[in-house]
């Protein structure tokens, strides 16, 4: 090694931020496996504006052909290279500084075509269809084709182009990636409302911190991001130990073997990590904080929507010429939950109860009922309400008790007690239809 000491300073110092990067990605893969875990899944129907995971298949009406497998497909991408080999003359100087020549056999592949496409389609779950928007997304399609072959394949020429490149030794390789139709999908993203009618699509958004449409499950994800974060904290230590090593090259011929350059570069690969891990991990909760109180407000808009439908629906059941005593029995019941407002719906618990019940009762006790579009109109929406008020409980339910879970694992726990945060209650709200917006006057049996 030189013995400039400039040299072997800009050297440990290089080697030091090599370190530095691979610890940050070490926590970037650790932030990724904590996002993913404290996510819950999703059903599509229960998709709200936020961050979601969704599971399910990939549906469409008007699928793409894939180019090699002539699959119909949502996504594919597609290459062929062909193989060569050429003598290429070189230029070089002997022992004795004589320019001489010699040819080298020298071997490769180039593309020679390739091409792919993508189109919006639906994912669908067994409670219904979401919109998924791939541009931007991460895709990590299915390999659907690879091989090699020559001219005597019907591929080499059915769907290679006809010239040969220079060289050509006569063997193409095939290869196409895609998302067939029905396969299974795994999705992360962030939610919005479509602009084309009220329903949620998954899409691209500059603030997410995630897009991931994939043909893995999510169990298979995060192991990839753990070893991830093991691999580069490796690294990162392996990295903190080469300096020190370079350092004691250089000071070995006066002093011989000292270990306190090993023992401060471990130290300090340690303090880096610990430290870093630390910051994301206060983060994550933090977020997770912010996650589980948008969950809530996706609950206090559904409460709201409710209590704006209900007093409509009051309207048109006592615009129903039904005794008295029942026409009573069911505005009471409705005026009871609109006078609920949506910020006291934590403290309402239990009283927050679905109404579909009585409605029914009534329609069964008087069937006219059924001949007003106005009421069927209504009782329709509020079916359809419930729905979503359950499917958002659900959601809100699982993201609280991810955060919760945070709070009891250590060293989480000193985290949140440093910062004072504390568990968020479940809600129990009862008696919220969770079916699909349609009419249904009839008790199940």
């Amino acid at each position: 090694m030189s013995d400039s000491p400039v040299l072997s300073l800009l050297l440990i110092a290089a080697v030091g931020l090599l370190a530095l990067l691979a610890v940050i990605m070490s926590v970037r893969a650790s932030r990724m496996r904590r996002y993913l875990h404290d996510t819950p899944t999703s059903p599509v129907a229960g998709v709200f504006v936020g961050d979601v995971e969704v599971q399910g298949t990939a549906e469409t009406d008007g699928p793409l052909q894939t180019y090699l497998s002539e699959k119909p497909c949502v996504h594919h991408a597609w290459s062929i290279s062909e193989h060569w080999q050429r003598w290429v003359t070189e230029t070089y100087r002997d022992s004795k500084g004589n320019t001489r020549t010699r040819q080298r056999l020298e071997s490769g592949a180039t593309t020679i075509a390739s091409g792919g496409a993508q189109i919006p389609f639906y994912l669908r779950d067994e409670t219904g269809l979401l919109l998924i928007r791939p541009e931007g997304a991460e895709i990590e399609p299915l390999q659907t084709v690879e091989f090699t072959c020559g001219p005597d394949h019907p591929s080499y020429h059915g769907k290679g182009p006809p010239d040969a490149v220079g060289g050509s030794i006569h063997r193409r390789t095939f290869r196409e990636d895609a998302i067939p139709l029905h396969r299974p999908l795994f999705i992360a993203g962030r939610a919005r409302e479509r602009s084309d009618l009220v329903a949620a699509e998954i899409a691209q958004d500059a603030d997410a911190r995630l897009f991931l449409i994939t043909v893995r499950d999510e169990r298979s994800i995060g192991r990839g991001y753990t070893v991830a974060a093991w691999v580069w904290a490796v690294l990162a230590m392996l990295l903190a130990l080469g300096a020190a090593a370079i350092l004691q090259a250089r000071s070995a011929r006066s002093i011989g073997f000292d270990p306190v350059p090993f023992v401060v570069a471990v130290l300090a690969c340690i303090t880096a990590i610990g430290g870093a891990w630390g910051w994301m991990a206060f983060n994550s909760i933090v977020t997770l904080r912010q996650r589980v109180r948008r969950a809530w407000s996706n609950i206090e808009v559904e409460l709201s929507r409710r209590a704006e439908l209900l007093p409509n629906l009051a309207a048109a059941v006592q615009g129903a010429r039904l005794h008295e005593r029942d026409t009573q029995q069911v505005l009471a019941a409705l005026r009871a939950q609109a006078a609920i407002a949506p910020a006291e719906a934590r403290a309402a618990g239990e009283r927050v109860r679905g109404v579909m019940p009585v409605l029914r009762a009534v329609v069964e006790a008087y069937p006219d009922l059924k001949a007003q579009a106005s009421f069927l109109a209504l009782q329709e929406e509020l079916s359809n309400t419930e729905s979503r008020i359950a499917i958002a409980r659900s959601y809100y339910n699982g993201i609280a008790t991810s955060f919760n879970a945070r709070l009891l694992v250590v060293p989480d726990r000193l985290l949140a007690l440093l910062a004072g945060l504390r568990p968020f209650d479940p809600f129990n709200a009862t008696d919220l239809e969770r079916e699909t917006p349609q009419v249904n006057f009839v008790e199940n049996a």
